[in-house]
C-alpha cells in the first residue's frame, strides 16, 4: 500500500514537472516591491501625521475635561471629543484603506505589464514558490 502510494506520488510529481517545464515562470518579492514604493512611503508619512492630529484631540480633551468640575459638563465634553475622535479616525482609516488598495492595484498592474512584456506564463510571489522562476523583483518599478 505504501509502495503504491509512493509510486503514484512520484508519477504525479513527474507529470506536474513536465507540464511546467515548457512554461515561462517569474517570481516577485512583493514585500520588497512594497517597501521600495515611493507611494507607500508617502502614504505612511501622511498617515503618521494624521495619527498625530488624532493624538492632539485626545490631549486637548484630557486638558479640557481635567479643568472642568461640573459632572454634567464633563460627560458632555467626553461625548463631544469621543464623537470627534471616532469620526476622524473612521475617515482616516477609510482614506488609508482606499489609497492602499489603489497602490496595490498599481503594483499588480506593473507586474502584469512586465509579465506580458517578457511573455511570462506565470508570476508567483517569491514566498510561495519554493524553487525556480526568474526573479523580476528589481524590474518592477512602482511610483
Amino acid at each position: 500500500m505504501k509502495k503504491s502510494f509512493l509510486i503514484l506520488t512520484m508519477g504525479v510529481f513527474m507529470i506536474s514537472n513536465s507540464a511546467f517545464a515548457a512554461e515561462n515562470i517569474a517570481v516577485v518579492d512583493l514585500q520588497k516591491v512594497v517597501s521600495n514604493s515611493a507611494q507607500v512611503k508617502q502614504l505612511k508619512q501622511e498617515h503618521e501625521k494624521k495619527m498625530e492630529e488624532l493624538n492632539k484631540i485626545v490631549i486637548n480633551a484630557r486638558g479640557e475635561i481635567s479643568n472642568t468640575t461640573d459632572s454634567a459638563k464633563i460627560l458632555q465634553l467626553e461625548e463631544k471629543y469621543t464623537n470627534e475622535f471616532n469620526t476622524k479616525k473612521a475617515a482616516l482609516e477609510k482614506d488609508y484603506s482606499n489609497r492602499l488598495s489603489a497602490i496595490e492595484k498599481n503594483i499588480k498592474d506593473e507586474i502584469a505589464k512586465k509579465a506580458q512584456q517578457d511573455k511570462y506564463d506565470y508570476v508567483f510571489a517569491k514566498s510561495v514558490l519554493l524553487y525556480g522562476g526568474k526573479d523580476i523583483t528589481n524590474d518592477i518599478k512602482v511610483k
